[in-house]
């Protein structure tokens, strides 16, 4: 099943159709067929009178994005307007329990499509997230790195941002991605610019840079597949 590209417009979930709120869809499409928006709104409930829990939970995904879902904890979540102590540690849980039970690290990332399906939830995000997959000698998911939160149209990175994680863990090889929030997926000239200066600065560094991969939620497109990956 694909993601669905889906946003939530109304200010409040009782507002909407009942086909259309976070648990119906849930209960209708599963777990992979929400947007990782919805999924925290199912977490949490319901908003406050201060706001409503659309706006709380898009600043949680905000915060998990740029963070990281293992550096988020209760007291930073307690500074988002609207969340209070017992939905912090809620949501902490959760993210705790998912590393708990996630079978990425030995799952065997051979081809585009199959890192497609491990970034493709950050395809409906408005703004470029330019993500670096690590892989070990076997080409196993060693983690998912999110490199930066870019404009609507353009995402900045650095190649000390890139690979200063792949270091640490000791990566033998990566590949890049970012969504493309207008859903073209045709690689721009700053796009193949980047990517030539990261494939070079990866063999400086000992770790191969296998692809680059554009996405939407639905679709993709691989550098490598395409040719376009020199």
């Amino acid at each position: 099943m694909q993601y669905e590209k889906k946003t939530i417009d109304f200010r409040s979930i009782r507002e909407m159709p009942r086909e259309q709120r976070p648990r119906e869809r849930l209960c209708s499409l599963g777990p992979k067929g929400v947007a990782d928006l919805e999924l925290l709104c199912i977490i949490i409930g319901s908003g406050s009178h201060m706001r409503p829990v659309q706006d709380i939970a898009q600043d949680i995904l905000d915060l998990i994005d740029r963070r990281g879902s293992a550096q988020v904890l209760p007291e930073d979540l307690r500074n988002i307007p609207g969340l209070g102590p017992a939905n912090a540690s809620r949501i902490c849980a959760c993210l705790e329990l998912g590393r708990r039970y996630s079978f990425f690290r030995s799952r065997a990332c051979r081809d585009p499509a199959s890192i497609f399906e491990l970034i493709k939830h950050y395809g409906d995000r408005p703004q470029e997230h330019f993500l670096c997959i690590m892989l070990n000698g076997a080409h196993e998911l060693m983690g998912v790195n999110v490199v930066s939160i870019g404009l609507v149209n353009r995402s900045l990175c650095h190649p000390r941002e890139v690979f200063s994680d792949p270091l640490k863990a000791r990566a033998t090889a990566v590949v890049l991605a970012h969504n493309h929030p207008s859903g073209n997926l045709e690689p721009s000239s700053d796009d193949l610019e980047v990517t030539l200066r990261l494939k070079r600065a990866g063999q400086l560094l000992g770790i191969e840079v296998l692809d680059h991969i554009i996405f939407s939620s639905d679709d993709y497109r691989s550098m490598m597949e395409s040719g376009e990956f020199i």
